[in-house]
């Protein structure tokens, strides 16, 4: 199978993305904030180095007369979302959710059952899918989501994340959020960080569901995005999704991308693979104290274990500088008691 790198896939299927999704279910911030300072922190964590370590660093932070404490204004918190937050194998979600529209979207459009890399979609065949490269990846985004307004693509994220299943699991992609992460983002936004989401994903596939899965609202997200336009249809404005390409934000384009939508640089920031290493480095040089974090997919058996050879997530140039910037690795099989929640 030809491998896909996480830039290409997400410049080719993101040109789909654009601004205008809703926030859902918004959380009582003021009650999160009190049940976590009174129950034990990060309790899917086994007890160790790496759970140590978080709170170690949020305790110094946030109390007042230590000489490591960050005011509030400061506390930024920043997270990757594929494999950091959610699972990411055995390929980007997203790209799953463009195939689904692929098959959805068949009835009115017998021509793909023999035109590829629609049949290869029709017939469950990733292979052929993957091995067309950036020319079928487009060839998908383009025939099932040119010219949608926003509104009508939030709705068609929504009803996906709320019903599709994944291969492995059969959980609903919603669920397979990693409940030790979502601790620790309920953990900092309890000591008075903001936490925020520098994905290389869709900012407009994301933004329809991270409040109800992460607690964090929609202007609290980066994301990867296409260009937009205005419209009138039937005498209502509306924006329309434009098949050309706005930001990518992964790899170096990270740090540029919590520039412009944020202003400030994280003094926390956690990823999982060398797409994130620009975020991690830019992070932990700043002045004051800093925490980077490596999230290591090492557990085959509830989820996936790679690193250094995978086409999703590859993690090589990470694992090597890790020791050398202070970035902690949290090895998922022996530091989080479970992976989702039960």
């Amino acid at each position: 199978m030809k491998n896909i790198t996480k830039t290409t896939i997400i410049a080719i299927a993101m040109i789909l993305l654009v601004n205008g999704c809703h926030t859902i279910n918004p959380k009582d911030s003021s009650k999160e904030n009190t049940d976590i300072k009174t129950s034990a922190p990060l309790s899917s964590w086994n007890d160790g180095h790496a759970k140590q370590s978080i709170i170690d660093f949020v305790t110094r932070t946030t109390s007042e007369n230590n000489a490591d404490f960050i005011p509030v204004t400061d506390r930024i918190a920043c997270f990757d979302n594929d494999g950091c937050l959610w699972t990411e194998q055995p390929f980007y979600f997203q790209l799953a959710f463009a195939m689904d529209r692929v098959k959805t979207l068949a009835p009115d459009h017998p021509e793909w059952k023999t035109t590829q890399p629609f049949k290869a979609v029709l017939e469950g065949d990733m292979e052929t899918v993957m091995a067309g490269g950036e020319h079928a990846i487009l060839e998908i985004v383009m025939a099932t989501h040119a010219g949608m307004t926003t509104d009508e693509f939030s709705q068609v994220v929504k009803e996906w994340i709320s019903t599709a299943l994944h291969p492995k699991t059969g959980k609903l992609y919603k669920d397979m959020v990693f409940q030790p992460m979502v601790e620790l983002l309920t953990y900092l936004r309890a000591h008075g960080y903001k936490t925020f989401i520098v994905s290389g994903g869709g900012i407009d596939f994301l933004r329809p569901w991270t409040e109800e899965a992460y607690g964090i609202p929609s202007d609290h997200v980066i994301g990867s995005s296409g260009k937009v336009k205005y419209a009138e249809i039937d005498g209502k404005s509306v924006l329309i999704k434009l098949p050309e390409i706005n930001f990518i934000d992964d790899k170096e384009d990270k740090p540029v991308g919590i520039h412009q939508h944020i202003g400030k640089r994280p003094v926390f920031t956690a990823g999982n693979s060398d797409g994130d290493y620009a975020m991690l480095k830019w992070t932990v040089e700043g002045e004051g104290p800093r925490f980077g974090m490596i999230v290591h997919h090492t557990d085959s058996v509830r989820e996936y274990a790679y690193d250094r050879e995978s086409s999703i997530g590859r993690l090589n140039k990470g694992l090597d500088d890790a020791s050398k910037y202070n970035w902690l690795v949290v090895d998922m099989k022996e530091d989080w008691k479970e992976i989702y929640k039960e």
